[in-house]
């Protein structure tokens, strides 16, 4: 079926990456994290990683591996930009959780957050929310990251503000 079947342009870029990088030193990494880097959403789908595996030889289950080992893969498509809420001790004493689920109310994911995702897309793929334990800003809780930039002593009217900024501007690639 290989033979016959047209590679979608993503398949072809992959094929690219792999003569590109094919015996070099650390070459695995280095051709996961460029296929990432050209899928629209930022993340390797199935289709990718198959696809790599099919290419380079290595069984897809150490593919997966690698993938699920590194924080910087994903395996779900990402928004144009991410928000990141910590969720450390001192973030939750001063609010962190009510700024969670003010998130959620302001970009329509509730409901998804509310269940526990750890990781959420919002349906227009304009957001990725996430959270993690500890950003180490501890004195200047509550805190949230958005698009990798740490604001500090976040409450919901400041959080309603660098929203509506961010969503009236594209994200720098």
């Amino acid at each position: 079926m290989e033979g016959t079947q047209v590679l979608t342009q993503e398949m072809q870029q992959i094929d690219k990456i792999v003569a590109k990088n094919k015996g070099r030193h650390g070459e695995l990494l280095t051709i996961l994290e460029e296929a990432q880097l050209i899928n629209e959403h930022n993340y390797l789908s199935e289709e990718a990683l198959n696809h790599v595996a099919l290419r380079t030889g290595v069984a897809l289950s150490r593919i997966y591996n690698v993938v699920t080992f590194y924080s910087f893969f994903n395996l779900k498509p990402q928004g144009r930009h991410t928000l990141t809420v910590c969720r450390g001790t001192a973030c939750h004493t001063k609010g962190s959780k009510t700024l969670l689920d003010d998130i959620g109310l302001m970009l329509g994911c509730s409901k998804a957050l509310e269940e526990g995702d750890s990781f959420v897309t919002t349906p227009d793929n304009k957001f990725t929310i996430t959270t993690v334990a500890c950003f180490g800003q501890c004195a200047l809780a509550p805190v949230v990251a958005i698009d990798g930039v740490i604001h500090s002593n976040v409450t919901t009217a400041k959080l309603q503000k660098l929203l509506g900024k961010v969503s009236k501007e594209k994200k720098i690639s």
